[in-house]
């Protein structure tokens, strides 16, 4: 009978420490219940962004029984939407999500974090930042600004984007304005195009009135919502220049400091959950979202030309090779991106890409 005790004693244990109880009994024994503010750049209610960060806080309330609590607040809300990093660098409020290619200003090596324009793709992302070093070679640059940073979200290989008119050689693109962040906005600069970094809610309102005479976003499910095809006819593809953006989940780091290891645990879990499930979200919903602007919107959907992509690509190589002779910490990540991009590609190439062919061929 001791012994069947001891067995079941030891099973409800082991379950409990599945399910968020051990990190509920610490922050219970210790007397101690956290209460988080959370502010993003998207917009209320934005699908999968503000969705996934909404789930987020969700399950980390469920899993810790309200032992951490984390009210979200949409860009605009409580903070502008691009000023987050601020506020939760200075203490303003516990949390951000974002992208990290938003602080270039503050950080040229940041831009990594998110997209390389013919850089790494989703797998390849997860890959470096769990795997390959780069989520330490993150927090490190992210130290001085008393921030603890996580990938929480990915849209996977976005499209190129929207234009007002059609682009045929490199020479279209001289003298246009497009809103475009981060590396891709460096180096379609060189080819003559004037980039703009815009929030999510000035997009449309931009691209209609004229503002601007191009724009990339995401891909088809989320370009759909912002009605997007009614200010632009022409929908290039690939989008060279996020290949695999990761979305970022920022943390002070006081406010990190002061939670019980087993509650960090959570929020480490609950935000791998979380970059898993945006993904899905965008592999399984994009298909739908562009048969829909094709048949019933009349969306012309046209590939880059070869050459258009090869001169971006000329010009990525320049690009970041200026930006690493201009910054020490930018030339650093570089080196260690590039190291481990060339891995992955010479592994891409036996295994995804070489199935790709071969599944394309039968």
């Amino acid at each position: 009978m001791k012994r069947r005790e001891f067995i079941t004693k030891m099973g409800a244990g082991a379950l409990a420490a599945g399910t968020g109880v051990t990190a509920l009994g610490a922050a219970q024994a210790a007397g101690k219940r956290f209460r988080w503010k959370m502010v993003t750049t998207w917009p209320p209610n934005f699908p999968i962004f503000q969705d996934g960060v909404k789930r987020f806080a969700k399950e980390v309330r469920r899993m810790t029984r309200g032992a951490l609590t984390i009210q979200v607040f949409a860009g605009g809300e409580l903070i502008p939407p691009l000023q987050s990093f601020e506020a939760v660098s200075q203490g303003t409020v516990e949390v951000g999500h974002g992208a990290a290619y938003y602080w270039a200003g503050k950080i040229p090596a940041a831009q990594f974090f998110t997209a390389v324009p013919f850089g790494l793709n989703a797998q390849g992302m997860n890959a470096w930042l769990y795997s390959g070093g780069g989520l330490e070679l993150w927090r490190e640059i992210y130290a001085p600004h008393k921030l603890v940073p996580f990938p929480m979200g990915n849209t996977g290989v976005q499209m190129g984007g929207w234009f007002r008119k059609k682009i045929e050689t490199v020479n279209d693109l001289k003298g246009i304005k497009m809103r475009i962040p981060g590396l891709g906005g460096k180096v379609i600069a060189k080819a003559g195009v004037n980039p703009v970094l815009l929030p999510a809610s000035e997009i449309y309102t931009a691209l209609e009135r004229g503002t601007i005479d191009a724009t990339e976003w995401v891909g088809p499910y989320h370009d759909l919502r912002l009605g997007l095809y009614r200010a632009a006819k022409y929908y290039y593809y690939p989008g060279w220049h996020e290949p695999g953006p990761t979305l970022e989940m920022i943390i002070s780091k006081e406010a990190w400091e002061a939670l019980p290891r087993e509650l960090q645990l959570v929020v480490e879990n609950a935000a791998r959950a979380s970059n898993l499930w945006m993904l899905s979200e965008f592999e399984a919903r994009n298909l739908e979202a562009l048969r829909t602007l094709k048949e019933k919107y009349h969306v012309q959907v046209i590939e880059f030309p070869g050459a258009v992509l090869a001169e971006l690509k000329q010009l990525t190589a320049r690009t970041l090779q200026e930006e690493a002779s201009k910054d020490a910490t930018f030339k650093k990540v570089y080196e260690e991106y590039q190291q481990f991009q060339r891995s992955h590609d010479a592994w891409n190439k036996i295994s995804e890409s070489a199935y790709a062919r071969a599944a394309r061929d039968r």
